[in-house]
């Protein structure tokens, strides 16, 4: 763990992103949000206007439009100046001007879906042949899905109003665990070293049981402290989230959150009832973690303890390029050489510095080139796995926009996870298949099974946690910080069997998951990569069509909905049979690793 942290003036120019796609200056950017402003008020001229003839429909949405294109810019570049050093009082102030110019448009134009729903279907048919409607008709189309949703304009822009304030209980969640919780040092043959929600992840593999264990009780110990406040706020979450459901006239909370997608409430039963079905492959992997680790109870804070050796070699980023390069052969040399262009210049911003956002993201917008923030070791294979991730997203933004116009562009998140762990695929494969020594072979082959682990399994339980807090809350019972704990103690015990044996304090992670105040998305990973797997298999072991199949789902941005544009690419994510074939890769991936070892 690194005890001195660069400041970002330290960071070499070359190693950092250069957003001069999106703006060149700051001072471009404030320009550009006065602009914005300024557009913004003109918004309520075309209201009333859009039902009169397809042309002033088409007036509007070519007004949109470019106020849409504007904002994103906006957007993405406030948010990424502000990942570069969280304490950069003027990038947040920007963020912040940005948020509240957002919301101020979004007040303003309040009125469009209610107006364009109100257009009857005669007349609207009439727009859809229109030729200056064309680019916006698969927009249109996916906007009137909602017609039976959509409430009157006064309405609508209250709810708009409203917007802002709906995401207090997450902010209030990020500042008490990010900001307030103080989780002090824990002493290790190294030193003294600070316990964060970022460093936490470094404890648990630490490979001194002791020191996992001293960390756990010290991080859980702050989460006891603050659990009925948690409690409170994952509570409000869930009932805002029933709240708007029922205002909007869904059957459920769960039926709002996948209506966008257009994804039928089997293909989130089936993924939990086909994990459930195959827990067994999970729980051997469990028992020969605790035959590795020589102990005769394995704990919770045990799940992420090395079981075998991490390879000493360094891997530069240049290297590391050249590695993901090699692996993503398979997909042709245009997808190649415009990654490995990206990377090798200034795509990513590649190293940690003072403030920085931990972990790791891509932002890829419109007009500008996609954007990857990582914080890379070259000590960590796991982080060359991060950067084809990220790649993988990168380049299905880069697709994306040059395949569609701005309002139809945007993929799902259900399909995001496809592209990314599809490169992941494919780097494991290439890794495994060089590998020279068992023992690296047996290291590449269990980080695999962790990842599809925390993928697969992992995420499928946080999805079957959602689901029975959100019935509870519909049916009328209080999520009280017991109720909330017991559920997902049930869980725990479920998905880690009778080798595991729990901490009294084990069930409060189901409080500290931050993707719990985004209901109903964690269960896309687990489709994701079920999906990804599938897709990965066509392409290598098949020809020209399977990979040009691949490249449509790509190119497909939101001109179809995902389970149709993965049906197209070859894999039917309405049926069980992609996370059973993931659920038996994975088996096969424990048989292999205990024969290696």
């Amino acid at each position: 763990m690194e005890k001195r942290i660069p400041a970002r003036s330290e960071i070499a120019i070359q190693d950092t992103w250069d957003l001069s796609t999106l703006f060149v200056t700051d001072a471009a950017w404030h320009t550009a949000l006065v602009e914005f402003e300024t557009m913004t008020a003109k918004i309520p001229a075309f209201q009333g206007t859009l039902g009169q003839s397809a042309e002033n429909l088409a007036d509007w949405l070519d007004f949109a439009q470019e106020l849409g294109v504007l904002e994103e810019r906006l957007g993405y570049y406030a948010e990424l100046r502000q990942s570069e050093d969280e304490g950069d009082g003027a990038a947040r102030t920007m963020n912040g001007k940005y948020m509240m110019a957002g919301a101020r448009a979004a007040a303003a134009s309040a009125w469009e879906t209610p107006e364009i729903q109100a257009i009857p279907d005669a007349v609207m048919q009439t727009f859809l042949r229109h030729p200056r409607i064309a680019e916006y008709r698969i927009y249109l189309q996916k906007l009137l899905r909602f017609k039976p949703h959509v409430l009157s304009g006064p309405e609508e822009r209250l709810l708009a109003l409203h917007r802002e304030g709906e995401g207090v209980a997450h902010d209030a969640f990020s500042v008490l665990t990010n900001v307030d919780l103080d989780f002090g040092a824990i002493a290790t043959a190294e030193g003294e070293l600070p316990l964060s929600q970022s460093t936490w992840t470094v404890f648990m593999e630490h490979p001194d049981r002791e020191v996992r264990k001293r960390a756990y009780t010290a991080f859980y110990r702050q989460f006891d402290a603050h659990k009925n406040t948690l409690a409170a706020l994952y509570s409000g979450q869930v009932k805002q989230n029933v709240i708007r459901a029922r205002i909007r006239g869904y059957p459920s909370a769960r039926a709002a959150a996948l209506f966008p997608d257009n994804v039928r409430d089997e293909v989130y039963d089936n993924l939990i009832a086909t994990v459930n079905a195959n827990l067994a492959p999970l729980r051997r992997y469990y028992a020969l973690r605790k035959k590795r680790l020589r102990l005769t109870d394995l704990r919770h804070y045990d799940v992420y303890a090395p079981i075998v050796d991490a390879p000493r070699k360094k891997t530069s980023w240049n290297e590391a390029v050249a590695m993901i390069s090699e692996a993503l052969a398979p997909l042709g040399e245009e997808y190649v050489a415009t990654l490995r262009s990206g990377l090798l210049g200034r795509w990513a911003d590649r190293y940690e510095n003072k403030g920085k956002r931990s972990g790791a993201f891509s932002a890829g917008s419109y007009t500008g080139t996609p954007y990857i923030l990582i914080n890379y070791k070259e000590e960590s294979i796991r982080d060359v796995f991060t950067l084809a991730h990220e790649g993988g997203h990168s380049m299905h933004s880069w697709y994306s926009a040059r395949s569609n116009p701005f309002m139809q562009y945007a993929y799902t998140i259900f399909e995001a996870e496809v592209a990314s762990t599809f490169n992941e695929d494919l780097l494991f494969r290439y890794l495994k298949n060089t590998a020279r020594d068992t023992a690296l072979k047996a290291y590449i082959v269990n980080k695999r099974i962790d990842d599809l682990l925390a993928t697969l399994y992992r995420q499928t339980m946080f999805a079957e946690f959602e689901k029975r807090a959100h019935e509870l809350e519909e049916s009328g019972n209080p999520l009280t910080v017991d109720a909330l704990r017991s559920e997902y103690r049930a869980l725990l015990e479920k998905y880690f069997g009778p080798d595991m044996t729990l901490e009294e304090t084990s069930d409060l992670e189901g409080l500290r998951i931050p993707h719990f105040y985004n209901a109903f998305y964690v269960y896309k990973y687990a489709t994701g990569i079920s999906a990804s797997l599938a897709l990965a298999e066509r392409v290598v072991s098949g020809g020209e069509k399977e990979r040009e199949d691949y490249f449509t789902f790509l190119k497909s941005g939101g001109s179809r909905f995902p389970i149709e544009s993965l049906a197209i690419a070859g894999v039917d994510m309405a049926r069980p049979e992609p996370v059973q074939a993931a659920c038996d890769i994975f088996s096969a991936l424990v048989q292999e690793l205990e024969a290696l070892l």
